[in-house]
């Protein structure tokens, strides 16, 4: 039976790994061994990754792989990714060799503006207040001069301070809704650290400061004004590899199907979590916030009021296009970015970006893999080429030797790959030895 503890944070690793053993599994079975196997050798190394969070008993690896061949407004990229899915690498590396000869990918960020919040309580007048709000508005930002100085001596800094009134939805609920630039830094602790001090100058100089009751100053993951667009097009006689038989026909379905998602939102969600699958995987390898950006993501994507594809497919003069719009809150500086030894080097194999350009390249992901995941539906099907990519990790599971998976991938070349199938494969082959 498992029992609280007061203090674990403070154990040392050792014991912390001994507490949990004996607190959470029915045996010690090799669980030690596991944890260690994946103990970085080089000491200060673990210790650096030790510090990015809490209570760390281990590492949880995951592959930082590659695609290659994505040209982006006429530069060529090796854009490197970490993901646990095998196919989305070999998604992404078929779409960007299909558009390489064909033009490539064009990318362009429209805006890079986040928001932050002041959310309070205001017990009184609200003309008092909007009268209050304007003379403090200078004082809100003269009062965050030391904090702004470095990120305006880059371009960026507080761009606007409005009061919002939303007395209509919650009683005496307002907000302080203010919008930064923060330049190649993702930039949330500039951000919060200036609503903060908002917060405290805004209560304390208001003459009867009892009236305004702080709830909480934070930003805002939704940034529908942190907008970047990419896009793909070719005549559609182009349209055309071993899977393409029919260009126009699967132009037109391709539309189709991207429209689909357009109206329905269980289609919707499907579509878009593919979209996320390239974007997560660089946002992740670059050490930037894959949560921030799949919430806003599908914030955006429900902006309408309903839920719908992030991208968009049309035909027009014979001309296929295809494209995505997607808020992308990323740094380059700051964070992980800098931290973990494979971020820094992520960023360096995308030739030192700035936060604008990894907007572009992440974007890019997104589109590549939504484009190779419709291509796979509207032709082969999908499970054609997943469960291909799937069969090393099912013949990892039997402890397939490397003469039974050379014998199994020969085999699963012309026959249908399921977990029954490779299952009755690896049986056979071990009662004929």
């Amino acid at each position: 039976m498992k029992k609280p503890i007061s203090g674990f944070s403070k154990l040392n690793k050792l014991d912390k790994i001994e507490w949990v053993i004996k607190n959470s599994f029915s045996s010690n079975n090799n669980i030690k061994n596991v944890l260690q196997q994946y103990y970085n050798d080089d000491g200060k190394l673990q210790k650096l990754h030790d510090e990015f969070a809490e209570n760390t008993l281990s590492n949880f690896y995951l592959p930082f792989a590659i695609a290659p061949n994505f040209l982006i407004n006429n530069k060529l990229y090796i854009i490197p990714m970490v993901t646990e899915e095998s196919s989305v690498i070999a998604a992404a590396s078929k779409a960007a060799k299909f558009w390489l000869e064909k033009g490539g990918f064009k990318a362009e960020v429209i805006s890079t503006i986040k928001i932050g919040q002041v959310h309070f309580i205001f017990e009184g007048n609200f003309k008092d207040l909007k009268d209050y709000f304007e003379n403090i508005k200078p004082k809100l930002l003269t009062d965050v001069d030391s904090l702004t100085t470095n990120m305006n001596n880059r371009g960026g800094g507080i761009k606007n301070i409005e009061l919002v009134n939303l007395n209509d939805q919650i009683e005496n609920y307002f907000q302080l809704k203010a919008s930064f630039e923060t330049k190649d830094a993702m930039g949330a602790n500039f951000i919060n650290s200036c609503l903060e001090q908002f917060s405290k100058t805004f209560k304390d100089n208001f003459k009867d400061s009892s009236k305004i009751e702080i709830i909480m100053s934070i930003l805002s993951n939704y940034v529908p004004e942190c907008i970047v667009k990419a896009e793909v097009s070719c005549p559609i006689e182009e349209l055309y590899d071993n899977s393409i038989v029919e260009p126009i026909s699967f132009a037109k379905n391709f539309v189709r199907a991207v429209r689909i998602a357009e109206v329905d939102k269980y289609r919707a969600v499907t579509h878009n979590k593919g979209i996320m699958n390239g974007i997560d995987a660089v946002v992740i390898a670059t050490g930037n916030d894959f949560r921030a950006v799949e919430s806003g993501a599908h914030a955006y994507a429900s902006k309408s009021g309903t839920y719908k594809s992030l991208t968009k497919a049309s035909i027009n003069d014979n001309r296929f296009s295809f494209s995505i719009e997607v808020p992308l809150a990323l740094g380059t500086v700051g964070g992980l970015t800098k931290l973990h030894p494979l971020a820094n080097l992520a960023l360096e194999m995308l030739d030192n970006p700035s936060a604008e350009d990894l907007m572009q390249i992440t974007a890019v992901a997104g589109l590549a893999q939504n484009f190779a995941a419709i291509k796979s539906l509207i032709t082969t099907g999908i499970q054609h080429g997943h469960m291909k990519m799937h069969l090393i990790n099912m013949l990892n599971q039997h402890k397939a030797s490397d003469i039974e998976k050379e014998n199994a991938i020969e085999y699963f070349k012309k026959n249908t790959v399921s977990h029954l199938n490779v299952e009755k494969f690896i049986n056979k082959l071990r009662s004929n030895d």
